[in-house]
């Protein structure tokens, strides 16, 4: 197998088992897998070990710089980190709306259209 498949069945899988995971519980597994404490982890970051806790437990939600830098700490593809942070951000934001999916989906438009044209809605 070529590390191009392995590359694309790895962010596959990633992608399809933690559709379901906040980025918190992604981290912890993440972080459990390589055998890392709270604390080692957290002074890597330069946080105190209860947020970061807090952090895995979504009762906190991490910085975009801390996602970046988890990333790097747990070898993980930062993309995909930082994709499951931007979900969660959304999801915390519009899931008690009724009109949440719709609203997600005109968004996915305008996103495509703002990248398209570079102007601002």
């Amino acid at each position: 197998m070529t590390n191009l498949v392995r590359s694309i069945l790895f962010i596959y899988k990633f992608t399809m088992i933690n559709a379901y995971k906040s980025t918190g519980q992604i981290i912890r597994e993440l972080r459990e897998g390589k055998e890392l404490l709270v604390r080692q982890v957290a002074a890597l970051l330069e946080i105190d070990p209860s947020l970061l806790s807090k952090i895995e437990r979504g009762d906190k939600r991490a910085t975009r710089d801390q996602i970046s830098l988890l990333s790097s700490i747990l070898e993980v593809n930062e993309n995909e980190l930082l994709v499951a942070y931007l979900s969660d951000r959304l999801v915390y934001e519009i899931r008690d709306e009724d009109l949440a999916i719709e609203a997600i989906k005109m968004a996915e438009q305008k996103i495509k259209y703002l990248k398209k044209s570079n102007t601002v809605v």
